[in-house]
């Protein structure tokens, strides 16, 4: 074999081996994502997106998201400051925004997040007592939100919006809140009677002042009652006394008595 034929032979695997890195070190990042790369090891450069190459062997990259990430947080028990405990379920939102921070300051920022938010969740918590934790969910939300970014700004990732989807309280609770809605109800239903029967007794004496002073009102009043009585088709007996005859009888009978 002449020599020559050892030379094509070594420049085609050379070139090969040239091609495989050129094709491997070929990298593709979206829109929505950007490259952090290495070369021996040390921060080299963020560059996206786009097509990119990266060194074989000499440098290596790590791909993160830009978009606004969503994570839903595992429904956790947690104890208020009048110790009543409370099973809460959030939701965090968040955005990296340094992504070399977000690689190089800690190694799993999701799950970091993920952490932070449940601690922040029952330090708050537990800070308050029932009413407010019902009561005061957009507020509390806030303080979490502020509590959690503070510490990821360090790793480039922005908290946008933190949501407490439930607040579940335990089952004597819930039985113990029905109950006292159930007689706020009743209590209600008791004060709207007895102004009812204020208004109507104020209306009534009204009435019989106007009446008093007109004596032919009152007869009036009174044929007016037996005419009603009258159409009922129960079977009843009417007597009618004049109010005249009433009052003799009436004094007929203090006599009596005397």
């Amino acid at each position: 074999m002449e020599w020559w034929i050892y030379i094509i032979i070594a420049a085609g695997i050379i070139l090969g081996i040239i091609l495989i890195m050129i094709l491997g070190g070929i990298k593709v990042a979206l829109e929505y994502e950007r490259l952090v790369i290495f070369r021996l090891g040390r921060y080299k450069r963020t560059i996206g997106p786009g097509l990119i190459w990266v060194m074989p062997i000499f440098e290596k990259a790590r791909k993160v998201d830009l978009r606004i990430i969503t994570q839903d947080i595992p429904r956790q028990e947690v104890i208020t400051r009048d110790n009543i405990p409370v099973l809460a379920n959030t939701v965090v939102y968040f955005k990296v925004e340094k992504p070399e921070d977000a690689v190089i300051k800690i190694e799993n920022y999701i799950y970091a997040v993920r952490q932070y938010t449940q601690a922040a969740l029952r330090d708050t918590i537990g800070t308050m007592e029932l009413d407010q934790v019902l009561t005061e969910r957009d507020s509390i939300a806030q303080d979490i939100r502020e509590i959690v970014d503070k510490e990821t700004n360090e790793w480039g990732v922005d908290i946008k919006a933190i949501k407490i989807q439930e607040i579940e309280l335990p089952a004597e609770m819930k039985r113990a809140f029905a109950m006292q809605a159930e007689a706020e109800r009743e209590k209600r239903a008791i004060i709207i009677k007895a102004e009812g029967e204020q208004i109507a007794a104020k209306k009534f004496a009204e009435a019989a002042k106007e009446m008093s002073s007109a004596p032919g009102a009152i007869q009036l009043r009174t044929l007016q009652t037996i005419r009603d009585i009258a159409q009922d088709p129960s079977e009843k007996i009417v007597i009618f006394m004049p109010t005249e005859l009433s009052d003799v009888a009436s004094q007929v009978i203090k006599r009596t008595k005397k």
